[in-house]
């Protein structure tokens, strides 16, 4: 009999009745009605944690940074990592993803993903079938997509909502249910059964937040007859709070814990979002001076691989966003180059493997870590005991170099605003400027606005960076694009850019605006 409790107030979705079952719609109730409330005054404490303007680590957890213990042993589909391929769960980008070669395929609830009713059922309507090899799909000009049979499948590692958004298109006892246990107990429901539940976990800020994604885990697994630890997750080290953490973090999910990945565009927004009042030492350059190579980013990837080596855990690599363009060679050609260079960089500190964003990438990821690793299959052995990192390192700011420009603005402006554009359309992972850009890239790109006006800062021509300059800059580049979520999505950038009061992720405003 269905649960009373639980609402399904979306459209219907086509087979949305596969996935929406009484039982698994039971399923996600009694997770959400056991840890919604926890998830709430976590969300409370990152408020508090930030008010009081500091980041260390933590004194009350030094002996679990003393202590000797390991995460548990990979499974076998996650013992080779080299190669990790992202993207949303559409059902074409699906299948080329599963085509690729590449080792993982990071299946995309989350920042690649417009959260419309939609795309949250149809996304797990096509994890079902590309679990069990049936997955295929042919488009209205009637080109037929399908699995290859010549080619390794990757593992399906489903990265979930973070736990900041709720999914309004579900109500449990009344209230939004929580949308990361919307895509984890939906997906878990229908798939666990088949022997490989694995998870990317996004946004944490805390181990705290991983003690309870912990506790989902166990709780999912005994409700469902799994084995307890069958469930393995590697977390997004994403968040500047979550830095000081890391070691907490993969003790808490120990018995279901797979690694750590440097996911260093969110991590980017997380510094200026965190420290976007703090002062002149805090206000970053243009993004694209940023490289990995600034001190504070050594700082925290050195610090990940260490960490992840010393607790049996794997170390992942960032993403290549680069998207091949095959009309434009000498284009292509010099982002390869940047590209090489930044996975053997990854590949030579001891990274196990890193991410692509284009199926074209994953045979030089590929290349590059099969040179490094020789006949091995990660870097486990390398526990770099030659690294030291101290909290000022994660802090040192100041040392990045750069300067704030007049095409940062505009390029911050213009890449914002197209991504809004495309995400209110139903597309979260978009192709802008040959680059596959997710919702970090709007996070950097507003969040940077903001702490430059707020900040008073005056670019490197001269010119005070203020909301008039920001708001000129917002109606010429609006005037060049057209469609209709341009409105709308020209108004969503302005007040996220803008307002006084700072909102701490822009999909929260930009899902009230959507179906």
């Amino acid at each position: 009999m269905p649960d009373i409790g639980v609402a399904v107030l979306g459209s219907q979705v086509e087979r949305d009745e596969e996935v929406l079952t009484p039982e698994a719609l039971d399923f996600v109730a009694g997770l959400h009605r056991a840890f919604a409330s926890t998830r709430d005054d976590l969300l409370k404490r990152r408020a508090e944690r930030r008010a009081t303007g500091k980041l260390d680590f933590l004194p009350e957890t030094a002996n679990v940074r003393a202590g000797d213990w390991s995460v548990a042993a990979a499974p076998p589909a996650l013992t080779d990592r080299r190669v990790e391929i992202t993207g949303p769960t559409e059902r074409k980008m699906a299948i080329n993803a599963l085509n690729s070669g590449a080792k993982v395929w990071l299946a995309d609830l989350e920042d690649a993903n417009t959260p419309h009713w939609e795309n949250v059922v149809s996304g797990q309507v096509n994890l079902y079938d590309a679990a069990r090899g049936t997955i295929e799909f042919t488009s209205p000009e009637g080109k037929h997509y399908a699995l290859k049979d010549d080619v390794e499948r990757p593992a399906i590692v489903v990265r979930p909502r973070g736990w900041h958004l709720d999914e309004r298109h579900l109500e449990i006892d009344g209230r939004p249910a929580v949308g990361a246990l919307v895509d984890f107990g939906l997906h878990f429901f229908h798939n666990a059964s088949l022997g490989k539940p694995y998870y990317y976990l996004p946004k944490m800020e805390s181990h705290l937040e991983a003690r309870l994604w912990n506790d989902v885990f166990t709780a999912a697994e005994k409700q469902l007859g799994v084995p307890h630890g069958s469930v393995r997750a590697t977390v997004l080290i994403e968040t500047i709070p979550a830095a000081f953490e890391m070691e907490e973090i993969l003790y808490e999910l120990r018995d279901h814990a797979s690694g750590l990945n440097a996911g260093r565009w969110d991590y980017l927004f997380s510094v200026i979002k965190y420290f976007r009042d703090a002062g002149a030492d805090f206000v970053l350059p243009d993004r694209n001076s940023i490289t990995m190579t600034a001190p504070f980013m050594r700082a925290y990837t050195e610090l990940l691989v260490r960490t992840c080596h010393k607790r049996g855990a794997f170390a992942m690599g960032g993403m290549a966003a680069f998207i091949p363009n095959r009309r434009d060679p000498e284009v292509t050609e010099r982002a390869l180059a940047k590209v090489r260079d930044d996975k053997t960089r990854e590949a030579t500190d001891g990274f196990d493997g890193s991410w692509v964003a284009h199926p074209d990438l994953v045979p030089v990821c590929r290349e590059i870590f099969d040179a490094q690793l020789g006949g091995k299959s990660n870097q486990l052995d390398r526990q770099r005991d030659d690294v030291s990192v101290t909290a000022a390192q994660l802090l040192d700011f100041k040392a990045t170099g750069g300067e704030a420009t007049r095409a940062g603005v505009e390029s911050a402006v213009d890449v914002g605003l197209r991504y809004l554009v495309s995400w209110l359309s139903g597309n979260g992972a978009a192709a802008i400027h040959n680059l596959m850009e997710d919702a970090a890239t709007a996070e950097i790109s507003r969040s940077q606005l903001w702490q430059w006006v707020h900040n008073e800062v005056v670019l490197s021509d001269g010119t005070p960076v203020t909301a008039d300059l920001v708001r000129e800059v917002l109606a010429r580049t609006k005037s060049e694009l057209s469609g209709e979520h341009v409105d709308v999505a020209a108004e969503l950038f302005e007040q996220v850019a803008l307002s006084e009061e700072f909102a701490d992720f822009l999909t929260v405003p930009a899902y009230a605006k959507i179906p």
